[in-house]
């Protein structure tokens, strides 16, 4: 069949390149970069040295109505002097008609395989409990010249929902990696028309990274990639990352830019073209941030860089940080996610 470049086609490509925010639970955004790992993997609360608060608003498209928009509140660190984490999150998520709004409280216990802090090698687990509600505003949708439809309610319908992400993170010196399972228990979301979506919402993510630090010197590159997939649908896309450290005597500057492709495309034709075209998601965020004393302020910018989308406009994101503690002495190695 063949069509022009209409509204089918923008909002074919809105869903298909969102796709990764359609999601239960917390969206996969590129938060982990601007010191927020703990909100994509569990076992990073109380991995570091440092009780950590973050809040993070997130909002794209200003030039599109209803837009999708996320804001985080999160809180994380290490029971005393134990070996035992400790982490909240509370979140709200919008995108159009569907919403949705969360709580998860976390458990972690870190293993430190190394004597003592001159060498930094940990293993990390972590539990999240998550309770979620979700709302599917209908009660525009019946009437005019759509009168009636069974599978429309004509109401907004909300139901409530919990399940488990565990995550595994391990640090060696300036080494680290994580690997975390999201939405562990299958649960079929009733907001939905009866076999519209699968009950399998199980999602996995994993993290890669090393930290470069010249002897002797103030800066620091840090090389990473992070891999993610829905186990029902084998959607996949993978981050490149670089990120840079600037070490002052107030603290730390740093920045980077970050890199996301999808491993699926989606197919369109352009003006009533027979040839089908293929477009795969693709995401540059830069980013900036500096941690002042014991506050921390970031900013990420997100450009989607693909010939057809629903709009130029980019996305902005601000997170706002304090950081508790600090008495502890630091490891002997250049691992800022820890340390710092």
């Amino acid at each position: 069949m063949k069509f022009n470049k209409t509204y089918l086609v923008f909002v074919f490509f809105a869903f298909s390149l969102l796709g990764f925010s359609q999601e239960r639970g917390i969206p996969v955004y590129s938060d982990y970069l601007t010191d927020n790992m703990y909100l994509m993997h569990p076992s990073m609360a109380g991995a570091g040295l440092l009780t950590k608060a973050r809040l993070t608003a997130r909002r794209q498209w200003f030039d599109v109505d209803d837009a999708p928009t996320l804001e985080t509140l999160s809180l994380n660190g290490r029971l005393s002097d134990s070996n035992i984490g400790l982490g909240g999150i509370l979140y709200n998520d919008s995108n159009g008609r569907f919403s949705q709004q969360g709580a998860y409280a976390t458990f972690a216990y870190h293993l430190l395989l190394s004597r003592d802090r001159v060498d930094l090698n940990q293993l990390s687990f972590g539990l999240s409990v998550g309770v979620l509600q979700e709302k599917l505003d209908e009660s525009d949708l019946i009437g005019g010249t759509n009168p009636s439809d069974p599978n429309i309610a004509g109401i907004e319908q909300q139901d409530s929902y919990f399940n488990i992400d565990f995550g595994v993170s391990y640090y060696y010196l300036e080494f680290f990696t994580h690997l975390t399972v999201k939405n562990l228990i299958p649960q079929k979301r009733d907001i939905f028309a009866e076999d519209f979506e699968t009950d399998n919402q199980r999602q996995y993510l994993f993290t890669l990274g090393y930290t470069i630090a010249p002897y002797a010197s103030d800066w620091s590159f840090e090389p990473s990639v992070m891999f993610q997939m829905k186990e029902e649908t084998a959607e996949a896309a993978v981050d490149g990352n670089f990120k840079v450290y600037r070490q002052f005597d107030f603290g730390q500057l740093w920045g980077g830019l970050s890199y996301r492709r999808s491993l699926d495309g989606a197919e369109y034709t352009e003006d009533g073209a027979a040839t089908v075209e293929n477009q795969k998601l693709q995401y540059f965020s830069p980013f900036l941030g500096v941690n002042y004393n014991q506050f921390m302020f970031a900013y990420t910018y997100t450009y989607q860089a693909n010939s057809i989308v629903l709009s130029n406009a980019g996305f902005h994101q601000i997170t706002l940080g304090y950081n508790f503690g600090g008495g502890k002495e630091k490891y002997h190695c250049n691992c800022p996610a820890i340390n710092y």
